[in-house]
């Protein structure tokens, strides 16, 4: 049999513990956050897409935009019925499918909450450090 010896001079230390900081700033969970100081940015051109079925982003503020189970203020222009009036981009067909691909004469339930998947574009920095890059067949 052999015996391990540790020379306790040279153990390896404890790591310290790692200080994570999340965006909630040590909030609780069932409590909110008091609002941020942040201004909502006026009309940009339109932006780019960093991967191929990303979501445009919406280039104007939407601040005070209403979307409910009966109005979605976003339709107010973007309907394929005012979109030569108001000169928005019309929602994509795709929005007029359900789940099963089944066509439908209205927008689909499934994508009528516009900003489930678009969100306003902003010139903000990250909020924490990264190495994201744009998919490289949309450079």
């Amino acid at each position: 049999m052999f015996a391990i010896g540790i020379d306790m001079a040279h153990a390896a230390e404890p790591a310290a513990p790692v200080k994570l900081e999340g965006l909630r700033q040590g909030t609780p969970l069932n409590q909110d956050n008091p609002p941020a100081n942040h201004r909502q940015e006026r009309d940009h051109p339109v932006g780019d897409r960093d991967f191929v079925q990303m979501p445009p982003l919406i280039p104007h503020t939407i601040s005070g935009y209403q979307i409910t189970k009966n109005f979605n203020k976003c339709m107010d222009c973007h309907a394929w019925q005012k979109t030569k009036e108001s000169g928005a981009t019309k929602i994509s067909v795709t929005h007029f499918k359900t789940r099963d691909g089944v066509e439908l004469d209205t927008v689909s339930p499934r994508r009528y909450f516009c900003t489930q998947c678009h969100v306003p574009q902003s010139d903000a920095k990250p909020l924490v450090p990264n190495t994201y890059e744009r998919a490289k067949g949309m450079k």
